[in-house]
């Protein structure tokens, strides 16, 4: 597997310095899912309705919105690694203090700051990821920060599950800190990404610094790449970065990450996670353990599908791997909407076909948009834009995400999961069609010749990518 190979061969700080930055993954992920295990007591503790229940799982979503919005920023001046560590930091803070609440607006309120530290996180991790991989496993180790992410929201139900018997919410949320702790402190032990300390006038930090993550036959094409990428973008406010996102060359990629944001969402991941004991309770498993383990198992094989995204990635192509995903959604809404359409009284081992179709749809969107998202985020801007376009990108996902969160579990109550599947399977079959047509081919691209893929009006300058290093 290439993949496995470049990295095995790849300078070994490349590898720490991007593999630590995705471990930041495990944190949002965890948060994902440890909700939906803390709601189910949470409704009992505070009497929470289904409106009041939408706004619990809402509210952090509406926090990250805030931290895409100002992620960019934050990340171009102080820093990739300091924001992280302060990522990390107030993650570790607002999760404790999430254990120690007193009634649901001080939950809520506390929930919306975590958001803010998860959306800035969101933003920052793939820029850096991007700017301090070496270009043959550059996407393998984006889709990486997906594999932490499922692999953190795996334990939120697993954790929520053992912690079910005490019915224990606030350990629930608590126990988040943990792992951001552990981030934390391995964030301590790796460097500031080359092009952000050389966008800083640090160019002998940022020589040094790319030296130890590019291989050594391609330090000094890295170093002229980045050198010409940095003298376009001298000389511009924040703000102009943000106006020039909208017009020129830009807009045509910006049009196309902004409706690739809400895709994302709206074809009903993130709903399927915060309330997958609902969704199967709907379907007949009664009781925690299944309601928990269930959705636990679902995320193993979610697993599965981005670990082989991550391998193949960069060899097989961007652009199949997410049709790949996309149409295994589709199939999965098909299955789903048969499954709610007979009912569970009409049938036997009706419930094992709704995990199923559960399972196809997580492993689809998990290998195919969870993966992908990530990659173009990090690679599809030039240096100068690249937090901003991952701002952009971010905040169009999250405002979608917010929307879906907040009226899915009205609408399961009042159209059904034939309903519900059902406008997921038209927004995915639109997802299709749009990837189809507008998404480019990145792999084996250096992030120089994508900016100018951009520039030359959303075509390639050559026939063929840049040849793989030997």
């Amino acid at each position: 597997m290439p993949f496995v190979k470049d990295l095995r061969d790849a300078p070994p700080v490349g590898r720490a310095v991007a593999i630590t930055a995705a471990t930041l993954g495990i944190t949002y992920g965890y948060d994902i899912s440890n909700i939906a295990a803390a709601l189910l007591f949470l409704e009992k503790d505070f009497g929470l309705g289904t409106n009041a229940q939408a706004s619990m799982a809402t509210s952090v979503v509406i926090g990250q919105i805030v931290g895409a919005l100002c992620g960019g920023a934050v990340a171009n001046t102080i820093g990739r690694r300091k924001t992280m560590l302060a990522v990390a930091g107030g993650y570790v803070l607002f999760a404790v203090l999430s254990g120690f609440a007193h009634d649901p607006t001080s939950l809520i309120v506390l929930r919306t700051l975590l958001g803010v530290t998860i959306g800035v996180s969101i933003t920052v991790v793939p820029v850096f990821i991007a700017e301090a991989s070496p270009t043959t496993i550059r996407g393998g180790l984006l889709a990486s920060y997906q594999v932490a992410t499922v692999i953190g929201i795996t334990m939120g139900y697993i954790i929520g599950w053992g912690l079910s018997y005490s019915e224990s919410w606030r350990w629930m949320l608590g126990a988040a800190a943990i792992p951001a702790a552990i981030v934390f402190v391995a964030l301590l032990r790796i460097p500031e990404t080359p092009q952000w300390l050389m966008m800083k006038g640090r160019d002998n930090q940022g020589k040094e610094v790319l030296a130890r993550i590019a291989q050594p036959d391609e330090y000094e094409s890295e170093l002229a790449s980045l050198v010409a990428s940095l003298e376009e973008s001298t000389g511009h406010s924040p703000l102009q970065n943000v106006k020039d996102m909208f017009r020129g060359y830009l807009l045509r990629a910006t049009i196309f990450i902004i409706a690739l944001g809400i895709l994302i969402q709206v074809t009903g991941i993130n709903a399927t996670i915060y309330y997958a004991p609902k969704i199967f309770a709907h379907m007949g498993f009664d009781g925690t353990t299944p309601q928990l383990l269930l959705p636990a198992l679902v995320q193993v094989f979610s697993l599965i599908a981005v670990i082989i995204s991550m391998v193949v990635i960069d060899s097989y192509g961007r652009r199949r791997v997410l049709l790949g995903g996309i149409g295994t959604m589709i199939v999965a809404n098909l299955l789903l909407i048969v499954v709610y359409s007979v009912g569970d009284e009409q049938a036997t081992g009706l419930e094992i076909l709704g995990f199923i179709g559960i399972v196809l749809f997580t492993m689809g969107f998990t290998g195919g948009f969870g993966a992908i998202v990530w990659v173009f985020a990090g690679e599809l801007f030039p240096t100068r834009y690249r937090a901003v376009g991952s701002s952009i990108l971010l905040t169009a996902d999250l405002i979608a995400n917010a929307v879906v969160a907040q009226i899915f579990p009205s609408m399961l109550d009042s159209i059904g999961g034939v309903g519900v599947f059902s406008v997921f399977g038209i927004f995915a079959i639109l997802a299709f069609a749009m990837v189809f047509r507008w998404a480019p081919e990145t792999k084996e691209r250096r992030l120089d010749e994508i900016q100018k893929y951009w520039e030359n009006g959303a075509r390639w300058e050559a026939a063929a990518p840049s040849p793989r290093s030997a």
